[in-house]
């Protein structure tokens, strides 16, 4: 059983910082992409940022500059860095976590967490 747990967000005022974590446990052959997506209320779910398993990172153009994803490949866990927060990223903010139960298989399995709820006042 694959499991995510999220940690983190809370509420923050504008140009504050907050940082998530997403700490993946279970057997697993590997570990491959990992990132974070988010919602806020009435939209659609969109990419925030991922890392894959060779450490290179990506962002959305929203968040560039602001925002650090990381990985502890050790501990199978991904960070959320969040600097110079906006009242547009407040949003529901959930991880994910693409794997491989077993080397002969093709296809990344997606596993997703609980959500963590990011809410920045003006």
């Amino acid at each position: 059983q694959v499991e995510l747990v999220e940690s983190g967000g809370g509420l923050v005022q504008a140009a504050g910082s907050l940082s998530l974590s997403c700490d993946a446990s279970g057997r697993v052959f590997s570990f491959n992409a990992m990132g974070w997506y988010r919602q806020a209320p009435g939209k659609q779910r969109e990419l925030v940022a991922y890392i894959d398993a060779m450490g290179v990172s990506h962002y959305a153009d929203s968040v560039k500059g602001r925002f650090t994803v990381s990985r502890d490949n050790a501990k199978n866990t991904v960070y959320l860095q969040m600097d110079s927060l906006r009242p547009e990223d407040t949003a529901a903010y959930y991880c994910y976590a693409d794997f491989l139960v077993d080397p002969r298989e093709h296809r990344n399995r997606r596993l997703w967490g609980q959500g963590t709820q990011v809410t920045v006042s003006s």
